[in-house]
């Protein structure tokens, strides 16, 4: 036998805001595009970046602790190093 699993739509609160912010959402939206578009894209994107801000921090987190549990360390210079070729790398795919 095979079941489809459909999930329920859930509900984002309303929120109140000033005219003014309204006025300057409104004046934003893209041909097409509606406040429930606007609002959906922004929220996806917020927990998006959460989530990159929480696997960043849990990163970090695991870094510090084996530092102190081994003192050793990189070199500023050599992250930096890598971190600039990696900037680069993606600068020159882009450009293609």
């Amino acid at each position: 036998m095979h079941y489809t699993f459909m999930m329920k739509t859930a509900v984002i609160p309303q929120v109140r805001v000033d005219p003014e912010l309204r006025a300057e959402l409104d004046s934003v939206l893209l041909p097409g595009e509606t406040l429930t578009d606007f609002v959906e894209a922004s929220v996806r994107n917020a927990v998006e970046f959460r989530r990159v801000q929480t696997d960043f921090a849990t990163r970090c987190n695991a870094s510090l602790a084996q530092y102190e549990r081994t003192g050793i360390s990189a070199p500023a210079d050599a992250v930096l190093s890598k971190l600039e070729a990696k900037v680069a790398a993606r600068v020159k795919q882009l450009r293609k």
